[in-house]
């Protein structure tokens, strides 16, 4: 399965319209695993041709989050912890794969993990991460269209 996830307008990671966002594009890869493939620009250093660590983290911290959405449950999750090994420098302009995979989920929580990998596919930095169900009334103020959540064509 490779169906596209949805993006947001406005999302540091996947909208559309950030300004400074990184635009990211999400596939279901299989049941409860998402990829993204991305070159994370120049801009996003924090040495010279280095992608910040902070970069690192969000992508992880995104691509694991989105990978209940590979199961084809209609509930939204946020980051309660998030813990990251750093095992090799994360190099700018360079194709990346990035990779989330749940890896439990019972009720209001849920558990998964990313990974960065390098071309040659190497793991670059990983990540675990514990997820809990947003509240019901942040969730009821919620406007998918307003937000601009859809799938793009890229």
């Amino acid at each position: 399965m490779t169906d596209k996830q949805p993006n947001s307008y406005h999302c540091f990671i996947c909208g559309r319209k950030s300004p400074v966002g990184l635009k990211m594009s999400f596939f279901n890869t299989g049941p409860g695993e998402v990829t993204a493939e991305y070159t994370v620009p120049e801009i996003y250093q924090g040495y010279p041709g280095v992608v910040h660590g902070g970069i690192v983290a969000a992508m992880l911290d995104e691509t694991a989050g989105r990978s209940i959405m590979a199961t084809g449950e209609e509930r939204f999750f946020m980051t309660l912890k998030l813990e990251i090994k750093y095992r090799k420098m994360v190099p700018t302009e360079t194709p990346l794969k990035i990779v989330g995979r749940l890896t439990s989920s019972r009720g209001r929580r849920a558990t998964a993990e990313g990974q960065v990998l390098l071309p040659d596919g190497t793991v670059a930095a990983e990540a675990e991460v514990l997820l809990i169900l947003i509240p019901a009334e942040l969730m009821a103020e919620a406007d998918p269209e307003a937000l601009g959540w859809r799938v793009y064509d890229d």
